[in-house]
């Protein structure tokens, strides 16, 4: 089954298509891309926007239900086989997908509408010169939307070593990655009513500097007063010092955690008082 006629989604595949001279497989199923256990044990595969074989790349198209409640698609009253609303499941799966795609050597590509030219509603104006222009520098192998590095050729950075060692920490201490609010953020996850917002710098030449830049942009999105919203600063052990230059209580009063990721893939979280 194709991509819904005459949607942003279709009308987003359309594009890439052009760009990719190759027409995507649409709604595709990956025999390793299964949803959770329904009461009969069986498991349904989980399907993706748009796959084109011949370039090894996936394309999600995430509208805004996707990063923000909307209770007509949430249905939160209404329980799914994850035990969890239809918002809550739509979560864990496309950070299922986030996760599975790219350790199946396939680019994950992910597109909203504020990539495009959409409306306030994320609804999608259809400008299709400029869509394509914002497409091609998303579907680049050189200049990706920072989602999806993948199966790209390049070089992995250090600061994506950064990210994957700690996107399988949080995973492992029950936390599930979801789509950034701020699309600049490296990392976003949720665990029951917390979430955590963080910044991630890898291995450079001006530890100081970097920690600098990082501690800014956290500030900048802090623009939730919830409690439960913490932010995190990860970095490479060799920029632990840099990191801490922050006294503690400053810290403490931003709701900023500091982890180090050493060398070997290790995460600590670093005292966060005395």
């Amino acid at each position: 089954m194709g991509a819904r006629e005459g949607s942003d989604e279709a009308y987003v595949v359309g594009l890439c298509d052009l760009i990719l001279g190759e027409s995507a497989l649409t709604q595709h199923k990956f025999a390793w891309l299964l949803g959770d256990p329904g009461t009969s044990g069986r498991r349904v595969r989980l399907p993706v926007d748009a796959y084109w074989p011949g370039h090894g790349l996936v394309v999600e198209y995430r509208e805004l239900q996707h990063d923000q409640p909307v209770p007509h698609f949430d249905k939160p009253d209404l329980l799914t086989v994850s035990g969890v609303h239809r918002g809550e499941q739509r979560a864990l799966y496309d950070a299922r997908r986030d996760v599975e795609i790219p350790a199946h050597g396939l680019r994950l590509v992910v597109v909203r509408p504020a990539d495009l030219d959409a409306d306030s509603r994320g609804r999608l104006r259809r400008s299709e010169k400029a869509d394509l222009a914002a497409l091609k520098k998303l579907l680049s192998h050189d200049t990706g939307n920072g989602r999806g590095r993948g199966n790209s050729g390049a070089r992995i950075s250090d600061e994506d070593r950064v990210v994957d060692a700690f996107r399988d920490w949080l995973l492992a201490e029950g936390w599930t990655p979801v789509d950034p609010t701020d699309r600049w953020t490296d990392l976003e996850a949720v665990r029951d009513e917390e979430r955590l917002i963080c910044e991630a710098k890898g291995r450079t030449s001006d530890p100081g500097i970097d920690a600098d830049i990082a501690y800014g942009q956290l500030l900048r999105r802090m623009t939730s007063q919830d409690p439960r919203t913490r932010y995190a600063l990860v970095v490479p052990s060799s920029s632990v010092r840099a990191a801490e230059r922050v006294p503690v209580h400053v810290r403490q009063l931003l709701r900023i955690d500091v982890y180090e990721v050493t060398d070997n893939g290790q995460v600590r979280r670093l005292p966060s008082a005395g």
